[in-house]
C-alpha cells in the first residue's frame, strides 16, 4: 500500500479489525520509509459496477463519491457516522447484488433519497436541492411543504 505522506511502495499492517457495521476491515498501517501512520480500509466487491451519467457517459462507481455526497448534506445534523456509513454501504450492497454491471445515475440519487427521507428530514431536503437541481427558493418551498416530518430535523 502506497503511504500517502511519502508515496512509498511498502507499509507494514499494525492493527485490523472490522469496522463497527462488519462491512470492511479497518487497517492500521505504518510507512517502512517515512515511518508515518495512515488506516486503510478494504471492502467486499462483488462485481464492477459502472455508473451511466448523462450525454451518455460512462465511469466507474465510486464509494466515496458517493460517501461525500450524503456527508454534505447530513453536515451539521444531528446524524452518527456510522448511520451514514450504513446507508452508503447497504446502497452500495443493493447495486452490487442487482445483476446489472451497469446502472444509472438517476438511480443511484432515487436510493439515495429513499435512504435519507427516513433518516433526516433537512439532509433529504439537501440533497434533493441539488439532485433535482432547484433554481429558485420556490422550488425549495414546495418541495419541503410537500416532505412529512421523519426523524428529528
Amino acid at each position: 500500500m502506497r503511504c500517502p505522506f511519502c508515496g512509498h511502495e511498502d507499509s507494514q499492517v499494525k492493527d485490523s479489525r472490522p469496522t463497527e457495521d462488519g462491512a470492511a476491515i479497518r487497517r492500521r498501517r505504518q510507512c517502512e520509509g517515512c515511518a508515518a501512520r495512515f488506516t486503510t480500509f478494504e471492502r467486499i466487491q462483488l462485481r464492477e459496477l459502472y455508473v451511466l451519467k448523462s450525454e451518455d457517459k460512462r465511469e466507474p462507481f465510486d464509494r466515496e463519491k458517493l460517501l461525500r455526497s450524503v456527508s454534505i448534506a447530513a453536515r451539521k445534523r444531528p446524524i452518527d457516522a456510522l448511520r451514514i456509513e450504513k446507508l452508503v454501504s447497504g446502497i452500495q450492497r443493493q447495486l452490487e447484488t442487482q445483476g446489472e454491471n451497469e446502472v444509472h445515475s438517476q438511480r443511484i440519487g432515487e436510493m439515495v433519497m429513499e435512504g435519507l427521507k427516513g433518516l433526516d428530514s433537512v439532509a433529504y431536503i439537501r440533497f434533493a436541492s441539488v439532485y433535482k437541481d432547484f433554481r429558485e427558493a420556490r422550488d425549495f418551498e414546495e418541495f419541503a411543504g410537500n416532505v412529512s416530518e421523519v426523524g428529528k430535523g
